[in-house]
């Protein structure tokens, strides 16, 4: 059967551009998840306590590396293990680009300054007070709810980014876009400024959280549901226009 007369969204070439683009999603979810379950959740565990030493570094080296991705993004550096991410078959194959996006999920929670809001506050708690495994599994959930709308970029990514193929003159617009914005979050978090981005939503009541209802710990699905509701908050949605943009760079290089 000729391929070419199928229907785009299961033309097998799309499918597979569809898959790449979802894999880089599903590799940052992941990566920001570990360190949040361990790092956040295990706080009283080695693992944690390592974690907290080292945060402020990764967070600085999170930024260095998204200005980097930004720069070469607007094609003004060469990175050649970059590459790896633009190829539909990396995931079979080639390490570098499952590496690339994960470590963009590890840094993006080292850099990442939460609103710590009733739920969440209780689960850091539970990880402070020796309980961590109970913390770890909320945080789990809490990360889950988080990650929800970020697998969604990445799904509607690949039909955004199929439209703009379509018109090539776009192309390196949405890459000069793409890169703007990676180094302008890669800047606010050289500078600590995702922390007083944070103190100034709460302070305005701009952070989404949900009551425990009296209990001493939320149950899995409340702290999912906050993790969801906190993505909207201004702890969060400053990120997502850089991930955006290392996303539709990624797909619209594919």
């Amino acid at each position: 059967m000729d391929t070419t007369s199928l229907h785009p969204d299961v033309h097998p070439r799309a499918f597979t551009h569809r898959l790449t683009t979802f894999a880089h999603a599903v590799l940052f979810v992941l990566g920001f998840s570990i360190v949040f379950v361990i790092g956040w959740g295990g706080a009283a565990t080695l693992a944690g306590q390592m974690f907290g030493t080292l945060k402020p570094i990764l967070g600085k080296i999170g930024g260095v590396i998204a200005i980097l991705f930004g720069l070469f993004t607007l094609k003004i550096v060469r990175i050649p293990w970059l590459y790896y991410d633009t190829r539909p078959q990396w995931l079979p194959k080639n390490g570098g680009g499952a590496a690339s996006s994960l470590l963009m999920g590890v840094f993006f929670a080292a850099g990442w300054t939460p609103c710590i809001g009733t739920t969440l506050g209780a689960i850091l708690t539970l990880g402070w007070n020796q309980n961590s495994a109970q913390a770890m599994v909320l945080t789990s959930g809490y990360a889950l709810g988080m990650g929800i709308p970020f697998l969604a970029i990445g799904l509607g990514m690949d039909r955004a980014t199929r439209w703009i193929v379509r018109f090539r003159k776009h192309v390196r617009i949405v890459e000069i876009i793409s890169g703007l914005l990676l180094i302008a979050v890669g800047g606010l978090i050289l500078t600590d400024s995702m922390n007083q981005i944070a103190i100034w939503g709460l302070r305005n009541g701009y952070y989404l959280d949900l009551p425990l209802g009296g209990a001493d710990a939320p149950t899995y699905l409340i702290a999912m549901l906050a993790g969801l509701l906190s993505f909207l908050s201004p702890c969060v949605l400053p990120l997502v226009p850089a991930y955006i943009g290392y996303l539709s760079g990624q797909a619209v290089r594919s």
